[in-house]
C-alpha cells in the first residue's frame, strides 16, 4: 500500500466543509509549527510531532499516532511528509496521505467564494486560510477588479481567464504590512493600474492611480458604481471601496470582530485619532445594513453557512460596542494601548516590498509571507 498526495485545495475542502474526520500530523519542528499551523472551521484533531524524532525514535514517534484514524500528514516541502506516511503504512496503518507541495502551498492558497451575482456585476470573495486574509475580486462587462491582491496571483490570472475577463485594475485598501501585495505584480504581468490613497503611496517608487475621498469609479458601461471611501487609522491612507451602495470592502478599517489596530506606523497617538474620527464621522453615519468585506477575520465564528465572511455594519457595531461604543478620544486612544502588542519584525520590510522601496527574491518573499496576521486592535 502507498501513501496518497492531496492537495492544498483538497485539505481546503476537508477542514472548511464538514468531511469525514480525519487526523491532522504536522511534523515540522516545533518551532515552526507553534509560528504557522493549517487551521480550520471543521479541523478536530491536530498534532506536532517532529519528522527527527521518526527518524531518532521511530517506535515511540509510531506509538503517539492513534490506530484506525484517517491520516493527513503536512511538512515543510513534502519530502518529510511522504517519509514519515510510508513508516506508519509499513506499521499497519492505512488511509495515510501527505501534502503536495508542503506547507507553503497552505499559506499560498486562494480559494475564490461568490458573494453576489446579479446581471449588472459579480463580487467575489478570495479566502486565503493561511492568513486570515480577504481579498476580493470584481467583475463588470468584460473586466475584472482585484482588491488587496496577494503575492501569488496567479489564482486571479486563472479566475479571469475562465471567466473569460481581462483583470484591468488592482485596488489596495492601505500599505499592507502582514502580506506581500500582487499590485506590482498584475501591473507587470497584465498591465493592470494600481489604485490607491496618496497617504500611503505617496511613497511609492512605482506608478500608481491616486484616489480621493468621494470618488467614483464606474466601469465602462457603468452599470454600477465604486464610491471611494477615505477611512484612516489603521493607516493614515486606508481606503475603503462601496460597491453598489451596499457592500463595503473595508480593508483593516473594519473587521467582524475588533477593528484594525492604528499602531503599526509607531504613531499611536496620531493614527488612533484618525481612526475615532473616522468611527465617529464616517462608520456611525452610514447605512446600517450595508455589508462589510473585511481585510481579515479573526476567528471561524465570523464565517456564514456559505464559507464567506461578511455580515451587517449595525450587527458588527453591536458586538463590538465595547470599541464603537467608546466617545472620547482619550478612552479611545487608551483603549488601544491597553490592546498594543508587539508587531512581527518582518512587517517593516513587508511595507518596503508594497511600497517598492524593497525587491528580495522569491523565495525570501515566500519566508517573509508565512505567519498569520495581527492586525487587529485586540484580540478579544
Amino acid at each position: 500500500m502507498e501513501a496518497y498526495s492531496f492537495t492544498a485545495e483538497q485539505l481546503y475542502d476537508d477542514i472548511f466543509y464538514k468531511s469525514e474526520a480525519f487526523i491532522l500530523l504536522d511534523v515540522r519542528n516545533n518551532e515552526e509549527f507553534e509560528k504557522f499551523a493549517v487551521e480550520g472551521p471543521f479541523l478536530e484533531k491536530m498534532m506536532n510531532i517532529p519528522y527527527f524524532e521518526f527518524l531518532e525514535f521511530e517506535e515511540d514517534s509510531i506509538k503517539k499516532v492513534p490506530v484506525g484514524q484517517r491520516l493527513k500528514i503536512v511538512c515543510a516541502k513534502e519530502g518529510s511528509a511522504k517519509y514519515v506516511a510510508d513508516i506508519l503504512l509499513n506499521n499497519g496503518f492505512a488511509d495515510v496521505g501527505y501534502l503536495t507541495g508542503g506547507i507553503g502551498t497552505w499559506a499560498d492558497l486562494l480559494r475564490p467564494v461568490l458573494i453576489e451575482k446579479n446581471k449588472r456585476f459579480s463580487l467575489y470573495q478570495f479566502v486565503r486560510p493561511g492568513k486570515a486574509s480577504l481579498s476580493y475580486g470584481f467583475t463588470c462587462g468584460n473586466e475584472c477588479y482585484i482588491f488587496d491582491p496577494v503575492r501569488s496571483i496567479e489564482r486571479y490570472l486563472e479566475f479571469a481567464r475562465d471567466l473569460n475577463l481581462s483583470i484591468t485594475k488592482s485596488f489596495e485598501t492601505h500599505l499592507q504590512a502582514d502580506y506581500i501585495s500582487g499590485s506590482q505584480r498584475l501591473a507587470k504581468d497584465v498591465k493592470a493600474d494600481i489604485i490607491g490613497h496618496e497617504g500611503d503611496f505617496g511613497i511609492a517608487v512605482f506608478d500608481y492611480i491616486n484616489v480621493i475621498d468621494g470618488q467614483i469609479i464606474q466601469p465602462p458601461d457603468q452599470a454600477v458604481k465604486i464610491n471611494v471611501i477615505h477611512t484612516p487609522g489603521h493607516t493614515p491612507g486606508s481606503t475603503s471601496y462601496l460597491v453598489d451602495d451596499r457592500f463595503l470592502i473595508s480593508g483593516d478599517a473594519v473587521f467582524i470582530k475588533s477593528i484594525g489596530r492604528p499602531d503599526l506606523g509607531g504613531k499611536v497617538e496620531e493614527w488612533s485619532k484618525l481612526l475615532f474620527n473616522t468611527i465617529q464621522n464616517v462608520l456611525k453615519p452610514m447605512d446600517k445594513q450595508i455589508q462589510i468585506l473585511p481585510g481579515h477575520y479573526m476567528d471561524w465564528s465570523e464565517m456564514t453557512q456559505d464559507a464567506t465572511f461578511i455580515d451587517s455594519l449595525d450587527h458588527i457595531m453591536a458586538i463590538n460596542h465595547g470599541i464603537y461604543g467608546i466617545s472620547d478620544i482619550k478612552a479611545f486612544t487608551g483603549f488601544i494601548k491597553d490592546n498594543m502588542r508587539k508587531q512581527p519584525e518582518v512587517y517593516a520590510q513587508i511595507r518596503e516590498v508594497n511600497a517598492g522601496l524593497l525587491n528580495p527574491d522569491e523565495a525570501e518573499q515566500k519566508t517573509m509571507d508565512i505567519g498569520k496576521n495581527e492586525c487587529a486592535a485586540s484580540n478579544a
